[in-house]
């Protein structure tokens, strides 16, 4: 376990360990959650399918496409024990390949039309 503060800055990194420099990482989504195996019941979006979804939510730069960089503020859920678990999910890419995941940024889905 990592501890920090409710409202700390929580600095994340994530680095691709491969040797081909042609490809580049998307942060996708992550989620937190109070329990370490349920992320669909009780849950928050830090960022959702490329959507920012937390205001404090911020990247930043990084040296490297195969690295990255994040942070957000520390909280914890209420009425649940003061540990938060996140799951967060990560697009791998071709780099310069604008039809790619890594290059379609926030992808909202829209809503569909109720049948009569």
């Amino acid at each position: 376990p990592y501890y920090v503060n409710i409202n700390q800055n929580l600095y994340l990194e994530a680095y691709l360990h491969s040797s081909d420099s042609d490809l580049t990482l998307f942060l996708d989504t992550c989620v937190a959650s109070p329990t370490p195996h349920n992320f669909t019941s009780v849950t928050y979006d830090i960022i959702r399918n490329g959507c920012v979804r937390d205001s404090t939510f911020q990247t930043y730069y990084s040296p490297s496409s195969h690295i990255l960089r994040f942070k957000f503020n520390a909280f914890q859920f209420i009425r649940y024990n003061p540990s938060v678990y996140l799951q967060c999910e990560l697009v791998v890419c071709r780099a310069y390949d604008y039809s790619s995941r890594c290059y379609q940024g926030c992808i909202t889905r829209s809503k569909r039309e109720a049948s009569s």
